[in-house]
C-alpha cells in the first residue's frame, strides 16, 4: 500500500473483506510502482473453510461486483495450505513498449514510452543481450537498501522487437529489483539514439553506480505480463 495513493493491493483487500470481514490482507506476487500495469498478477488470501461456501466461479464473480472496472479478477482457485504468491513465485515476465514515431498514438497513452525521435532497433537488440545472465543490476535499479541482501539477480530473456512503430522490450528473470526493468530499458533507450553503446554498458555494470546508468524508462510503458511458480 503506497501512503496518500490508492492502489490496487487495497482495493482488491476491501472487495474480499466486503465479502469476508475477517480478511485482513491479501498477498501479492509483485510489489509494482506507481503508474506500472499487470496483466499477470496473483495473489494469495486465507480463508477459514467455514467462510467460504461458494464456488470459485462465484467468488470471482461477486469479487468483481466490488471491484472498480479497471481490475478484474480472472481466476479463482484453492491453492496449497502453504503456497505463498510471492515467495513461491519462480520467475517474472515483464513487457515494456515504445512508441517510437513523431507523434504519439493517442490509444497508448499512459501504456507506452513516447520516444518521438529515431531509435537504432538493431543497436539494441545486441545491446539486450548483454542484460541476460546471474548479474550484479545495481547500477540499473533505484537503491532500497532496506529491504535489498544483494544486488545480484538472474536474467533469462532480454528481446527487444519492432512492430511498426512500436518497440517492445521483453524481459523475463527469477527475480527483480526495484525500478531495474525501467533502468534496463532506459538504457537501451539511450543505446538506440546513440547516447551509449556496448563499451558503455560493460562499465556501467563495472562502477555498481545508479547515477552512471541510463535514465529510468516512465512506468506507464512497463507491464506485468506473468508470473511463472
Amino acid at each position: 500500500v503506497q501512503k496518500g495513493q490508492v492502489t490496487v493491493q487495497q482495493r482488491v483487500e476491501e472487495a474480499f473483506q466486503n465479502l469476508f470481514p475477517s480478511v485482513k490482507r491479501v498477498h501479492s506476487s509483485s510489489r509494482t510502482d506507481t503508474g506500472v500495469h499487470a496483466l499477470g498478477m496473483v495473489i494469495h488470501v486465507d480463508l477459514p473453510k467455514t467462510e467460504c461456501q461458494m464456488d470459485f466461479y462465484k467468488l470471482q464473480m461477486a469479487l468483481n461486483a466490488f471491484l472498480p472496472e479497471d481490475i478484474r479478477v480472472v481466476k479463482a482457485a484453492r491453492a496449497k495450505n502453504d503456497f505463498h504468491a510471492r515467495f513461491d513465485a519462480k520467475g517474472k515476465q515483464y513487457r515494456y513498449v515504445i512508441w517510437n514515431a513523431p507523434a504519439m498514438n493517442p490509444l497508448l497513452l499512459g501504456r507506452a514510452w513516447h520516444v518521438p525521435s529515431p531509435l537504432d532497433v538493431e543497436r539494441m537488440k545486441k545491446a539486450a543481450k548483454m542484460f541476460v545472465g546471474k548479474k550484479d543490476f545495481k547500477s540499473f535499479a533505484t537503491t532500497r537498501e532496506y529491504e535489498m541482501e544483494t544486488t545480484v539477480r538472474r536474467v533469462t530473456r532480454c528481446e527487444v522487437r519492432k512492430r511498426g512503430s512500436e518497440i517492445i522490450v521483453i524481459i523475463d528473470g527469477e527475480g527483480f529489483l526495484y525500478k531495474m526493468c525501467r533502468g534496463i530499458v532506459g538504457t537501451l533507450v539511450r543505446v538506440g539514439d546513440g547516447k551509449l553503446n556496448q563499451k558503455n554498458i560493460h562499465s556501467i555494470f563495472r562502477k555498481r553506480d545508479r547515477r552512471v546508468g541510463g535514465m529510468n524508462a516512465p512506468a506507464g510503458g512497463l507491464t506485468l505480463v506473468k508470473v511463472n511458480y
